[in-house]
């Protein structure tokens, strides 16, 4: 079940959370939602959750829009969102039948599916404890389980592994990567590994509006095309190579590398390759070149770049 999301714009008073944004999550897809504190990301998610009424604009989830068919987007969306709401009073089973409940699940297969959230979320040991007697880790859990319960076709997660362990955060991806394959999962996220090793494209806002949307691979290909390197060279004053390199037609950006005698990172010019020129300058200055390796762009890199402005 697909989501169509055109031209949404939400207006706080004179301020613009979401500003005419467009994008579409396939079925079977995982859309890494990124961007910093107070990007636009919560309030898109709400607006698809039927939550909040946008200003401008339209959300369909499958053929049902939120203006015109809010009760059944509601019904096809499970959703767990940052802070995570939960009666602390009850006990873990009696909460998942109440969602079960107001999920509309026939009472013959509550008590089965229920057993199918406690076991795909880990909560067997759990189960008969009051939510509020739980850790973060596990009542985090807990949201998942409601999220899922009423197998929707489409998931929403907003930090879904906050409060996890490393042990738990892996297996919480390994699931969301599961059951990706046959729902439309929409993750967000301040942990940008987990965004990459989870998601199967990434969508960046700022400001309320989208400045980047592809692959981790797409964007950091985009990333304005600039060639990073290492290089380390054996012989020649360390100054005097770092003013060569700044000299060079090709270089943009020379930095040192810190704790490491004549060792440079050099950020290219877009478009352009410093290879051959670092090459044929220590040729012509009699310097020994001992390395230069490619350096990836990191995703965190590619966040900062496009919102830090």
């Amino acid at each position: 079940m697909d989501i169509i999301v055109k031209n949404l714009t939400k207006r706080y008073g004179a301020q613009r959370a979401v500003d005419n944004i467009s994008f579409r999550v396939k079925t079977g897809e995982v859309l890494g939602f990124l961007g910093p504190n107070g990007a636009g990301k919560t309030t898109t998610m709400k607006a698809i959750t039927t939550f909040l009424t946008p200003n401008e604009g339209n959300i369909t989830v499958g053929n049902f829009s939120i203006y015109e068919n809010p009760e059944e987007v509601k019904r096809h969306i499970g959703y767990l969102p940052e802070n995570n709401p939960l009666y602390h009073d009850m006990p873990v089973i009696d909460y998942l039948v109440f969602v079960a409940e107001l999920q509309s699940i026939e009472k013959t297969k509550i008590k089965d599916r229920i057993l199918e959230m406690i076991n795909l979320c880990g909560l067997e040991g759990e189960k008969h404890k009051k939510i509020g007697e739980l850790s973060k880790g596990y009542q985090q859990r807990v949201g998942l389980a409601q999220a899922l319960i009423h197998n929707p076709d489409v998931l929403i997660f907003d930090e879904p592994t906050a409060g996890l362990d490393p042990n738990q955060i892996v297996e919480i991806r390994e699931l969301i990567k599961r059951i990706g394959k046959e729902k439309t999962v929409i993750l967000s996220s301040h942990i940008l590994a987990e965004v990459e090793a989870t998601c199967d494209r990434i969508l960046i806002i700022n400001k309320g509006k989208i400045v980047a949307d592809g692959t981790s691979e797409e964007l950091r290909k985009h990333s304005q095309g600039k060639e990073i390197l290492k290089i380390k060279i054996e012989e020649g004053e360390k100054n005097i190579i770092y003013k060569a390199l700044q000299e060079l037609e090709t270089t943009g950006i020379v930095d040192f590398i810190q704790d490491e005698e004549n060792s440079f990172e050099i950020q290219t010019k877009p478009e352009l390759s410093s290879r051959k020129a670092i090459f044929k300058l220590c040729v012509d200055k009699g310097w020994i070149l001992t390395e230069m390796t490619p350096i990836e762009t990191k995703l965190e890199d590619i966040f900062r770049e496009l919102t830090l402005n």
